[in-house]
């Protein structure tokens, strides 16, 4: 058997598999110990389709259907990394996909709302976060360019999908001074983009951290469908 990977072992046999997959992403540089825990506890197998779940804990990507990936658990520890998220942390996820971004997340914050464009993924993605454990998330169904203003203003947005320019619902629901972590640039090429919030009314700060290319974000405030 590749290493990492697992073959119709009960899900408490799992831990040694997320504790390679842990090593793997530290050697991406990732050092962040509450984002190391929360790869080492999160369960991936729930979060990947069945056929691919030999290859839940391989540090790849997946494809989850509907043109979607479950995404790389390296990028997306150090997607996690750069957000600083804080254990009182209200967070926005743009792009729920499978859920195991979601699941990291609820890990590291107090609450989180996830909005996801297609209907069987956010199903799907209730599903394994309910088999999984995780209690401290809400999942909508829409546009996620729009963001979800019932609960706002969030501390933390991370934004899952390649935007060609800064959603500005979402920066409205930016509490002051919160950070908002998205891909900004063109279909295939962007730059992963932390944005920090102003406090008393002054403006955003940008800054780049790594070259990246994420699906597409669809929706009013994202590339056409």
């Amino acid at each position: 058997m590749a290493a990492g990977r697992v073959t119709g072992l009960a899900p408490d046999a799992y831990r040694a598999y997320r504790a390679r997959l842990v090593a793997a992403v530290e050697r991406r540089g990732v050092r962040d110990p509450a984002v190391l825990a929360a790869v080492g506890a999160v369960p991936r197998h729930f979060f990947v389709p069945d056929a691919l779940r030999e290859r839940a804990y391989d540090d790849a990507a997946l494809p989850i259907g509907d043109g979607q990936t479950i995404s790389q658990p390296s990028t997306q520890a150090r997607c996690l990394e750069a957000l600083r998220l804080r254990p009182a942390d209200r967070v926005l996820e743009i792009g729920t996909g499978s859920g195991y971004q979601t699941a990291l997340l609820a890990r590291l914050a107090a609450q989180v709302f996830s909005v996801e464009r297609v209907a069987r993924l956010a199903a799907a993605a209730r599903a394994a976060l309910q088999a999984a454990g995780v209690a401290n998330v809400s999942v909508l169904l829409g546009d996620g360019t729009l963001g979800w203003r019932d609960y706002a203003p969030y501390d933390a947005i991370l934004v899952a999908a390649a935007s060609p320019d800064l959603p500005q619902p979402l920066v409205e629901q930016l509490a002051p001074g919160g950070r908002m972590l998205l891909p900004l640039g063109e279909r295939g090429d962007q730059v992963l983009t932390l944005v920090t919030a102003g406090r008393d009314g002054g403006r955003a700060v940008r800054k780049r951290v790594a070259g990246a290319r994420f699906v597409p974000l669809l929706g009013t405030f994202g590339f056409d469908d």
